[in-house]
């Protein structure tokens, strides 16, 4: 797997060739010559941490301060009618 490495000078003038750049594997991002940043596509990220792609239910449940919240919404008393056309 090749990483390309981008200066971030050059990551900040062309993003998108940093990103097309991923398709071969991660990137790295330079800050003074040393790699400050690794960019990679999310499918890879996922297989490296080895977890698949959070649902939205695990990313509210993951939002602090939910828990102390009490909501207990009233019933809508809601009557279907018949539409008629003149």
């Amino acid at each position: 797997m090749p990483v390309h490495t981008f200066s971030s000078r050059d990551f900040t003038r062309d993003v998108s060739a940093a990103k097309r750049a991923t398709v071969d594997g991660p990137v790295f991002i330079t800050d003074r010559g040393r790699p400050a940043f690794a960019l990679l596509k999310i499918d890879d990220y996922y297989r490296m941490v080895g977890h698949s792609e959070p649902t939205l239910l695990a990313l509210m449940d993951s939002i602090a301060g939910g828990e102390q919240i009490e909501f207990d919404p009233p019933r809508l008393n809601f009557q279907n009618q018949a539409i008629t056309f003149d």
